[in-house]
């Protein structure tokens, strides 16, 4: 995990639970399985560009990003996927391992995730993911939560 993640962690006074898995871009089940929870609870980040400007969205892996929800919840024109040369760009992270600290972006928590006590998300280097309360997470970073996410799997 990278030690970026780890220091913005403490400093947010997160407690984190650490699981190496092989690749982070394995399929959720594979992901879930893994640590030993449900699919719901596997987090993705992803950077979305809303009328110019970066911001981090955190939503389960079974959910898809609705690209109006998350217009209207950052009250923006438009908001659209990053590419993966703006992401890395914009956080220092590459896209497949984004997590949702440790960047210094705007958060954008996907409401659905607050039904769970804890969930499982990515550390920043593509093989390490971090156990950690998503309501705990949206208030540290001053996240906006909101429902931006229609469910897919």
């Amino acid at each position: 995990m990278r030690s970026k993640v780890i220091d913005s962690a403490r400093d947010l006074g997160l407690d984190l639970k650490v699981q190496h898995v092989p690749d982070t871009r394995v399929p959720v089940a594979d992901a879930a399985a893994a640590v030993g929870c449900g699919t719901a609870r596997i987090v993705s980040c992803a950077v979305y560009v809303g009328d110019g400007d970066p911001v981090v969205c955190v939503a389960s892996a079974e959910c898809e990003i609705d690209e109006n929800l998350l217009a209207d919840a950052l009250d923006v024109a438009e908001a659209r996927p990053a590419t993966g040369g703006e992401t890395r760009a914009a956080t220092g992270f590459a896209a497949s391992g984004l997590p949702p600290l440790g960047h210094g972006l705007p958060v954008v928590v996907d409401a659905a995730l607050l039904a769970h006590a804890t969930v499982w998300t990515p550390a920043g280097d593509g093989q390490t993911l971090v156990e950690l309360a998503p309501e705990r997470l949206a208030s540290c970073t001053a996240a906006t939560v909101a429902t931006v996410t229609a469910v897919t799997a």
